[in-house]
């Protein structure tokens, strides 16, 4: 009996372990073809980037539900539910006769991907001893965490060969039909379960607060961060949404008090130990972010053509996987707070290589390696086995969907930070060759606005016409000097990013060891 159950879970993991991998690459593979989207369906830049923007507003109103579902009626069941709406959206996807119904099909795609994770964790700690959680979240963290970054890469090839944005997301559909078939077959039912009525006033609270904070937060202004706040559809979303939450936690108290099942668990989030872990998982959301800007990054600091920057994320995307695995054995053998001190540790020195070390392509890959094992450990194992000890086995999954969701807000919001001081690099660029090389700017016909990041590599090909090679090198040395430094204060933020990890880490560590401490002495 007991080898029976270790081989069902043994394919439950494995799995959950191919539908995160599968639904972590789709939104990665879109954005390959993000051009090619647009052009077929004749539509501007701005818009075609809701077929990503409305992606990630459905994973996140979605997570933390379906996380309380798969408490309420079952893990099994709603992956299996998650699957089939995955992979139902994904061929209304392919096979969208306009751009709005491709935007519908790309929320219903959000809707069942946003939640496998979240299904998948919980079934681990409701399912294995805790001495074995730690490698099964890592194995799931590593998937999650490696589907972001190849995703890119995937898309790009599946482009090259078949010539159709299509299929990139057609190729969804036989993996998910497997999926159906050997997880109505191999995977056993973990619920909980509860007879308290569903609490439909908290999801219709917590949705809307969600979709409102969300969408204020992605009509920031990158250039303006600060500002931006004042602008009317941003301050009165964010209002709004934070209005709708203080209702939410107003609604839970109450239902609690009446011995109802909240969609969000109030006592939880009282907790000093829970409210430390979503700080937490907001800062790897953070350090995702930062990932974002590699391609970029190599482009605009190394000069390396657009066609293969993408491929030098591998890498990082590697060693985030290996971290990942790294951070499951270490939960195991020196338990959660510590493992994310250590991946704190290493974080710090990842990232600061980059301003301080990193000028050519083998510093870049070493330092790609140390940071990509250290966000890796932070991704799946220390933090949602944090949560597995803060939260009853009835509400586990309804939790890791809350550490999902903040996760996605830091994913969201760190973006338009970081494009703030990489902007502020160009505008330096521009403003620093202006004042230093007037005559020649004069001469060229540019200006400080031909520096941005949009114009840039017009511009750079206008100083190349320059006759004058010294002239043409100091002018492309200011540049890309400037540029760097943007990337730069990048670095250095998600440095002292990983400094409040450890300072985080090492709260949660002294709080744990005083609860033991407090239980012995009661016992």
């Amino acid at each position: 009996m007991e080898e029976t159950k270790k081989s069902s879970q043994g394919w439950a993991i494995s799995l959950f372990t191919i539908g995160v991998f599968m639904a972590g690459l789709d939104n990665g593979i879109i954005s390959t073809a993000l051009t090619t989207i647009s052009n077929s369906f004749e539509v501007s830049p701005s818009w075609g980037a809701w077929s990503i923007t409305l992606y990630t507003l459905g994973v996140a109103i979605s997570v933390p539900i379906i996380g309380k579902f798969s408490d309420r009626y079952g893990r099994r069941r709603l992956f299996l539910i998650e699957i089939a709406l995955f992979g139902v959206g994904s061929l209304l996807v392919a096979l969208s006769p306009n751009f709005i119904f491709l935007l519908i099909a790309r929320f219903i795609q959000a809707i069942g991907g946003g939640g496998i994770f979240i299904i998948g964790s919980s079934h681990i700690l409701s399912t294995l001893p805790k001495e074995k959680q730690g490698r099964a979240l890592g194995l799931l963290g590593g998937m999650h965490g490696l589907s972001a970054v190849i995703g890119p890469n995937l898309g790009a090839v599946v482009l090259s060969i078949t010539g159709s944005w299509h299929w990139m997301f057609l190729i969804n559909i036989p993996i998910a039909i497997v999926l159906l078939i050997v997880g109505y077959i191999k995977i056993e039912e973990t619920k909980p379960g509860t007879d308290s009525p569903l609490d439909f006033a908290g999801i219709i609270l917590l949705s809307g607060s969600i979709l409102a904070m969300m969408v204020g937060f992605t009509q920031l202004d990158s250039a303006a961060f600060i500002q931006s706040f004042t602008e009317p559809l941003v301050i009165s979303t964010i209002v709004a949404g934070v209005l709708l939450f203080l209702f939410l936690m107003n609604h839970e108290k109450r239902i609690e008090r009446m011995g109802g099942d909240p969609i969000l668990s109030f006592a939880l989030l009282r907790k000093r130990p829970f409210q430390l872990t979503m700080i937490l998982g907001l800062l790897s959301g953070g350090f995702l972010a930062g990932i974002i800007f590699i391609p970029a990054y190599v482009q605009q600091v190394f000069h390396i053509p657009a066609e293969k920057a993408g491929f030098w994320v591998t890498p990082l995307a590697l060693a985030s996987g290996i971290g990942a695995g790294l951070g499951g054995f270490l939960t195991d053998r020196i338990g959660a707070t510590k493992t994310v001190v250590t991946s704190g540790f290493i974080g710090v020195v990842g990232f600061g290589l980059f301003p301080l070390w990193v000028h050519d392509g083998f510093s870049f890959t070493i330092t790609s390696i140390v940071a990509g094992v250290g966000f890796g450990i932070l991704l799946g194992a220390p933090l949602n086995v944090l949560v597995g000890e803060n939260a009853k086995e009835t509400e586990q999954g309804s939790a890791l969907g809350t550490l999902s969701l903040v996760r996605q807000v830091g994913l969201t919001l760190f973006p338009t930070i970081y494009a703030g001081f990489i902007t502020g690099g160009f505008t330096k660029a521009g403003t620093t060759v202006v004042e230093t090389f007037p005559e020649t700017v004069e001469e060229l016909g540019l200006q400080a606005s031909s520096f941005s990041q949009s114009n840039i590599g017009e511009t750079i090909n206008t100083i190349e016409t320059l006759p004058n090679e010294d002239m043409r090198t100091s002018i492309m040395d200011f540049i890309f000097s400037s540029i760097q430094s943007g990337y730069n204060i990048l670095f250095i933020v998600s440095s002292l990013l990983a400094i409040i990890v450890i300072g985080v880490g090492f709260d949660l560590h002294i709080r744990k060891k005083e609860s033991l401490t407090r239980r012995s002495r009661q016992q």
